[in-house]
């Protein structure tokens, strides 16, 4: 049997809060059975299903697959577990492997050496079968491996991602502070974009910084595959993968995308430089003659009448001493912009500081829980109501 056909557990890992994110787009895949961690799903599938959550995914960080589950209560019996394990039939005896490492063992603490003795197993097995072994070290780009090894129990998956998915290829100019991809597809989501209405579909990015939520906006809208943005992922260096698969994944992804959008997408900052970046990022992401440009304060962002749609802020939320009372304007700023211009939309603001959240001075509606590295977020909601309520679905 192909290693491709082969079916295992499918572990696709996300950040704390994106789970449930994660977990509606693989349902949408059509993963009917998935279980939820704190920091990804689990599905059960094959390598080929692995190719296309790497194509498709847009809140995955990696999609990992179980090639096998051992015991190990240390080192030793580790590096003789993983030695067992046929890698002659998945590495070239001239290949590359990068191994990374989660350990939580009562002999071992140091997930590097973990890894050390992952990559030394394979090796030796690699030159004991093949009279050759494949050189390794940090490079993501080729084969990669990834130990979790938890007690007495040690899974060795095969990383089929490289690479993480949020490096998509098109932040080339990341500005100051942006968002990752994959917490902007989340919060998008969230906040159920694309909105399904007949009278418009707009999506407005004021503070767009890189232009991060305003190009994963674009990329949702169009049902067009994130993946389809990079040439390379760990699955391409396994034995037995198959190119013409690949590209019939690909050139299946390209049939379901839409050509244009139903609403406007618009972008502001008003930093020039932040504007350049973004319209470079969208360029390279293939979308900038969708997205509306402009350099304005927030406030001065065109909005098109009536909406519906959604207007999504990102500010700072104050990490330093005197932060916090230098942004209480700028919040309070951003409810009048709400209230003044924002009528028929769904406002969202970004935040880690719940405190400056309430000078926007507005009743929300949800607060999200998201996470930003380890600062705990909320993506503030606020139905900015105008004539008759606009319904969603």
């Amino acid at each position: 049997m192909n290693l491709f056909d082969k079916e295992s557990t499918i572990l696709a890992t996300c950040p704390k809060g994106l789970p449930p994110h994660l977990n509606r787009e693989l349902r949408e895949l059509g993963f009917g059975e998935t279980k939820e961690l704190f920091n990804g799903v689990l599905v059960k599938g094959t390598l080929k299903d692995c190719m296309r959550l790497n194509l498709h995914l847009f809140t995955a960080h990696r999609v990992l697959w179980e090639m096998a589950e051992v015991t190990a209560p240390d080192a030793d019996t580790l590096y003789q577990a993983v030695t067992s394990l046929p890698w002659e039939t998945v590495i070239a005896p001239d290949g590359y492997i990068s191994v990374s490492a989660g350990v939580k063992n009562d002999t071992v603490n140091d997930s590097r050496y973990a890894a050390v003795r992952v990559k030394d197993a394979v090796a030796d097995r690699m030159r004991r079968k093949t009279g050759s072994r494949p050189d390794s070290g940090p490079d993501k780009s080729r084969t990669c491996l990834h130990l979790h090894w938890l007690g007495d129990s040690a899974v060795i998956y095969l990383d089929t991602t490289g690479e993480p998915l949020p490096k998509r290829g098109y932040r080339r100019r990341p500005h100051k502070a942006p968002m990752q991809e994959s917490l902007a597809a989340a919060c998008l989501m969230a906040a159920h974009w694309p909105v399904k209405s007949a009278e418009g579909n707009h999506f407005i990015a004021p503070m767009c910084g890189s232009g991060t939520l305003a190009i994963e906006a674009a990329l949702i809208g169009l049902n067009r595959a994130p993946g389809a943005l990079r040439d390379n992922f760990g699955f391409m260096h396994l034995a037995g993968f198959d190119p013409d698969q690949w590209k019939e994944l690909r050139k299946q992804a390209s049939a379901s995308r839409k050509k244009t959008l139903e609403g406007r997408i618009i972008a502001t900052d008003r930093d020039p430089k932040a504007v350049e970046a973004a319209r470079h990022n969208a360029m390279a992401a293939g979308v900038d003659h969708l997205i509306e440009f402009d350099v304005c304060d927030f406030s001065e962002t065109e909005v098109p009448e009536g909406g519906p749609g959604l207007v999504m802020l990102n500010p700072e939320y104050g990490m330093r001493l005197g932060d916090e009372k230098r942004l209480e304007p700028v919040y309070a700023a951003i409810g009048d912009f709400f209230k003044k211009r924002c009528g028929g939309y769904w406002g969202y603001i970004f935040t880690g500081n719940l405190t400056l959240g309430k000078k926007v001075g507005l009743r929300t509606a949800r607060r999200i829980p998201f996470f930003n590295a380890k600062i705990e977020c909320r993506l503030l909601e606020y139905e900015l109501y105008a004539g008759t309520r606009k319904q969603r679905t």
